[in-house]
C-alpha cells in the first residue's frame, strides 16, 4: 500500500487539474463571453450531446425484445417529466428511478 503523503499528493494534483480544467475556459474566454457563436453553442450543444448519448446507449438494443421495456419506460418517463416540469434533475432522477424499479421489481433482465 502506498504511503499517506503520496496519496494526499496524488489527490491534490488531481484536484488541481480538475479545478484548472473547469476554470480555464472562463478565464481565457471572459472577453468574448457574449459572442454569438458561444451563446449558440451554449444553447444547442447540451441537447445535442444528450441525443448523441441516447443514440449510443440504444444502438445495440433489440426494439422488439421484452428486455428493452425498462429502457423505453425510462426514456418515456424522462420525456414526460421534462416536458411537464422543465427540470433536468427531476427528469433524470425520475427516468432512472423508473428504469431501476422495472429492472429490480419487474424481472425483465
Amino acid at each position: 500500500m502506498e504511503s499517506v503523503p503520496y496519496l494526499i499528493g496524488v489527490i491534490a494534483v488531481m484536484t488541481a487539474a480538475t479545478f484548472l480544467t473547469r476554470v480555464l475556459p472562463f478565464v481565457v474566454l471572459y472577453k468574448v463571453a457574449d459572442h454569438p457563436l458561444l451563446r449558440y453553442l451554449g444553447r444547442f450543444l447540451p441537447p445535442v450531446m444528450m441525443v448523441l448519448l441516447l443514440i449510443y446507449s440504444f444502438k445495440n438494443e433489440d426494439l422488439f425484445d421484452k428486455g428493452f421495456l425498462p429502457e423505453l419506460a425510462g426514456l418515456f418517463a424522462v420525456l414526460v417529466l421534462h416536458l411537464s416540469m422543465r427540470n433536468a434533475l427531476v427528469s433524470i432522477l425520475g427516468g432512472t428511478g423508473c428504469y431501476m424499479a422495472l429492472i429490480q421489481l419487474g424481472g425483465f433482465a
